[in-house]
């Protein structure tokens, strides 16, 4: 028995030692190109319309999103709540960087069990363009559009187009939103 437990504490230093020897010397960091996400770190408000479409009829709807990094900077997380004649409904995203491939990824997640996911480029520090899809009610929608900051980066435009076969397109959504500070509680 006691061979045993020698044996075993000897295997333990030497599994330790090979773990620490492979361990990064520094701390990994956030690639350089996460802080053009930065600009929508903060609380937003926004006013969005849907378009009647291959999802139902429309809705006017005023919203609220708060974002922040998360994960050692690594990824940007946003929670939106809004509110429209349909009633009050939640989503998550998720933010972040694909190194391999060059572009920023995001998925979301809705509160009724619709998700999506998909990629964004931007051109230069206030537009940029996206394309994914979401999949919702057991089928899956191609999705692309376009945003684009104002000069004081504080407001901006968001558009976007759905699919149900990827050839042809129909406005999905328009949006604006302002960034404001939170409301106090109450």
């Amino acid at each position: 028995m006691r061979r045993f437990v020698v044996l075993f504490l000897l295997l333990m230093v030497g599994f330790v030692s090979v773990v620490q020897a492979q361990a990064p010397a520094t701390a990994p960091k956030p690639d350089p190109e996460l802080k053009k996400m930065q600009p929508w770190i903060g609380h937003w408000t926004y006013e969005q319309e849907y378009k009647a479409g291959p999802l139902g009829p429309g809705d006017k709807v005023t919203g609220e999103m708060k974002v922040q990094m998360i994960l050692g900077g690594f990824f940007q997380e946003g929670w939106f709540t809004e509110k429209g004649a349909k009633g009050v409904s939640h989503l998550l995203e998720i933010d972040g960087y694909d190194t391999t491939n060059k572009t920023f990824t995001f998925a979301t997640f809705y509160d009724n069990g619709n998700a999506g996911t998909g990629t964004y480029r931007f051109s230069g520090a206030k537009e940029w363009n996206f394309e994914g899809k979401l999949f919702a009610g057991g089928k899956e929608y191609p999705l692309r559009g376009k945003g684009e900051f104002a000069p004081d980066m504080k407001s901006f435009t968001f558009s976007g187009e759905i699919s149900t076969d990827g050839k042809t397109w129909v406005p999905w959504w328009d949006g604006k939103y302002t960034k404001t500070e939170p409301a106090a509680k109450k």
